[in-house]
């Protein structure tokens, strides 16, 4: 094939990229280049002035790009979450949200952002589930590939993550997780593989996890010879925080940056250990090499020029965050039409979450939108005044929250004279301040306390209870009252816990709707001596006053009564799926089945909006009229959920996740014993382990229903490995479809799944007009992996082609011989 114009041009471009970055390379000594491979803080690099190297900024994603600054008061877009994201099942909205988050990246001044997750959805209990795609490998791939081509077109580093089975939050630094080569071929490294192919990535992120006995940070084999010898990845591997552990392993296992910084098994460490001939200089070369590659590509090393020079047009962020919450969500039941609500509907809004409601999951991936439209918010706006009603019904947060809705506060910093050093915002009761972010005119040295002081106008009248979430001594104070003066201590080994960790009640109040009372929580600033990097982290938090859920259901219930339709709806909470812990059930928090189940028996028009961003349990499913998960839906959730119910827009999502009951669930093992993790279910979890136990979920993967109707008429078979599926709308609507391709060999084979998801295709079409959908089925979907020769293998023989609306409802098939 003749090479084309595009492709000699980037090809000169990269070649003057890497003149520059040999010829920089050339200038540094031996501690310039240890100091460059170690966090200069916890989210930069050091700036080199020697060579024209600016310094280079980290953020954490994925929905978002929070920046150097962990706080509500540097706000960022909030996009729904990753789960949410592969719902769509459109690499190109997922490539549309990387643009937007490029964008938001330069805004803040950072280089990398710190995302995508592709970690696959191995049991239903894994606790950052919703910080990933799918349980799918294809799926996530694709998804994956659009997110990370969207972020460096504009101009912005990804770093894929988390390099590799890094599936569950149990005892993740230490647990030693033992993978079959063939499982970690065919599932957990395949988006890591496809990524790298479709969209080569500036990063990679290494996890905190063993693999077969080696650490992912000093695993030579998959780091060394899997991902840059096999796949030919070129970019940089950072450690994820606090992940490395050993300099000469670390750097013979490929770990080019050590995170976070200053104290890191890299800088003085690593110098330390050349001199002393523990570690190969010319590895150090290796890894600076790549970083400073990876700085010339983002444009902050001198003389070489960006491979993004002018950023994309500008993206309207409210509306893209709504765009996807709408094409996300998934209906997954709706008897009778009873959605979309036909106009007029008077309808009763039921739930706690229905008023404040979860966008976003816990740890990491938290961003502080501007705004957040909670679907009571979207649901009066959308609907005429009077038709509306709401009940708070149940309340999933069984545990106190981050004091947030009517609490005024500020940061007051303090030495250890009691002179007040400096005055910080704090939009709610959370202080996250990590190495230099700090108050102006504070500095850690003379940071003794920190007082988060201000004023709190409860909304409803009763009991209060306040608490901490955070480690150290603390002193709370509410309305004149000191109710704790002590410490606060863990028995858990996690880094994080005091951002991650529980909070604990200390105090209760009786306090009266509207009349405002001082609060103060003081946290004595303590620093352990051997921190690695500096961090104040604690929370004032709070939970209103508890009323009789019974009383709460009832008035629940006679809301639903009146009403023509009752819209439900139920969500779980941080302290269910976060970063840090794993679930221990996928039930819902709190009474709201009991609540779903005493409205839909009050009212057949019930529709359960499910938040939540990984599967949970509906015994109540076949009760009600409708149902519709909406994930974690960012931002603009509660103005999509309006669009959708209302039908404006139809939902557009179809399951990147088989939902079932936990007890049928065929993988749920996430727990280490002694230390190690056991994958005995091979290359069989999601769908393919469903299928193989025989037992029906309750939603199988790729399920999902609009708002029209679609007949799959004919699939046909060219070139041996196009699929062309024609279907037709033969509904009263205009819609949007989701082609699924799957790939079954037509023996039976004990080895390999029933069927894989090969391909699929988006198509639209308004009422009776037909459309054909064009698929190309991968080799990689006819091969498995060989462990016997460390190969893959072409699987010759027949297979059906089935394409369909799910695993399950597959509606045309053709035979194929491969």
């Amino acid at each position: 094939m003749a090479e084309t114009r595009s492709t000699r041009s980037a090809t000169t471009a990269d070649e003057a990229r890497e003149a520059v970055v040999e010829a920089a390379l050339g200038k540094l000594d031996l501690d310039a280049k240890a100091r460059l491979l170690a966090g200069q803080d916890m989210w930069t690099l050091p700036a080199l002035p020697e060579i024209g190297l600016r310094s280079l900024v980290m953020s954490d994603g994925p929905i978002g790009v929070r920046g150097v600054r962990w706080t509500a008061d540097d706000p960022s877009v909030a996009l729904p979450s990753p789960t949410a994201l592969a719902a769509t099942w459109d690499p190109e909205l997922a490539r549309r949200a990387g643009v937007l988050l490029a964008q938001e990246a330069r805004r803040k001044g950072v280089h990398v952002l710190l995302a995508p997750t592709v970690n696959l959805h191995r049991s239903p209990l894994g606790g950052r589930h919703f910080e990933a795609y799918s349980e799918d490998p294809y799926l996530t791939g694709e998804i994956g590939s659009g997110y990370v081509t969207g972020v460096q077109s504009g101009g912005v580093g990804t770093t894929v993550k988390h390099f590799v089975a890094n599936d569950a939050e149990t005892d993740r630094f230490t647990v030693n997780n033992l993978v079959s080569e063939r499982a970690l071929r065919e599932l957990y490294l395949a988006p890591f593989e496809a990524i790298v192919a479709n969209a080569h990535p500036w990063g990679i992120m290494t996890a905190y996890n063993t693999v077969n006995g080696t650490t992912m940070t000093e695993h030579h084999y998959l780091v060394n010879d899997v991902l840059r010898g096999e796949w030919g990845f070129d970019g940089f591997n950072v450690s994820d925080w606090m992940a490395a552990r050993s300099t000469t392993g670390a750097l013979t296992g490929g770990l080019d940056v050590a995170m976070p910084g200053p104290v890191t098994v890299y800088g003085e460490a690593l110098a330390a250990a050349v001199r002393a001939g523990e570690a190969d200089e010319s590895k150090v070369d290796e890894a600076v090499r790549r970083v400073l590659r990876l700085a010339a590509r983002v444009g902050i090393l001198e003389g070489a020029d960006p491979v993004v020079p002018e950023p994309p047009a500008p993206v309207d962020g409210e509306a893209l965050a709504r765009e996807i919450a709408r094409r996300a969500f998934v209906l997954v039941r709706n008897e009778a039409g009873a959605l979309p609500l036909r106009p007029g509907t008077e309808v009763a809004l039921l739930g706690a979450a229905a008023r404040d409601a979860r966008v976003l999951g816990g740890g990491s991936a938290t961003v502080f939108p501007a705004r957040t439209v909670s679907p009571l918010d979207g649901l009066t706006a959308a609907l005429p005044d009077g038709t509306l009603t709401y009940a708070l019904g149940a309340d999933p947060n069984e545990e106190l929250a981050v004091a947030d809705k009517g609490f005024t506060l500020r940061a007051v910093c303090r030495d250890a004279t009691g002179t007040v050093i400096g005055i910080g915002s704090a939009p709610n009761g959370q202080i996250q301040w990590m190495g230099s972010d700090l108050p102006d005119g504070v500095t850690h040295d003379v940071l003794h306390t920190v007082e988060l002081t201000g004023t709190f106008t409860p909304r409803t009248t009763g009991t209060h209870t306040f608490g901490i979430k955070g480690l150290g001594a603390f002193k709370l104070t509410v309305d004149g009252t000191t109710h704790f003066d002590a410490a606060q201590t863990t028995d858990k080994d996690d880094p994080f816990e005091a951002f991650f960790g529980a909070p604990v009640p200390r105090a209760q109040a009786e306090l009266t709707e509207g009349e405002p009372v001082e609060v103060s929580l003081t946290h004595v600033v303590a620093l352990p001596a051997d921190i690695p990097f500096k961090v104040i982290g604690f929370s004032l938090c709070h939970q209103e006053p508890q009323r009789d859920a019974d009383e709460l259901i009832a008035e629940a219930v006679e809301a639903a009564r009146a009403a023509d339709t009752a819209v439900v709806v139920v969500a779980t909470t941080d302290r269910v799926e976060s970063e840090g812990f794993d679930r221990t059930t996928t039930r819902l928090p709190g009474r709201q089945d009991d609540l779903v189940r005493a409205v839909a028996a009050a009212n057949p028009h019930t529709v359960v909006v499910v938040n939540s961003g990984s599967p949970v349990e509906l015994p109540w499913r076949d009760e009600v009229a409708a149902i519709l998960l909406t994930w974690f839906p960012g931002q603009e959730g509660g103005a999509a959920l309006a669009d959708v119910l209302t039908g404006t827009h139809e939902p557009g999502g179809r399951l990147p996740t088989t939902w079932g009951p936990l007890q049928e669930a065929p993988v749920t093992q996430v727990t280490p014993a002694n230390g190690e993790l056991t994958y005995d279910e091979g290359v069989f979890i999601g769908y393919s382990a469903w299928e193989k136990t025989s037992t029906p979920p309750s939603y199988p993967f790729g399920h999902g229903l609009g708002y029209t109707d679609w007949t799959y008429e004919s699939l046909e078979i060219t070139a041996g490995t196009t699929a062309k599926i024609r279907v037709r709308n033969t509904g009263e609507r205009a819609g949007r479809e989701v082609v699924q391709v799957y790939l079954a060999p037509t023996t039976p084979d004990t080895d390999r799944p029933a069927r894989r998801l090969a391909g699929f295709a988006l198509v639209e079409a308004g009422p009776g007009e037909a459309t054909e959908a064009v698929v190309e089925l991968p080799r990689r979907a006819f091969e498995t992996w060989d462990e016997k020769t460390d190969s893959w293998t072409y699987r010759r023989g027949s297979y059906e082609v089935e394409a369909g609306r799910s695993i399950t409802d597959r509606r045309v098939t053709a035979t194929i011989q491969a």
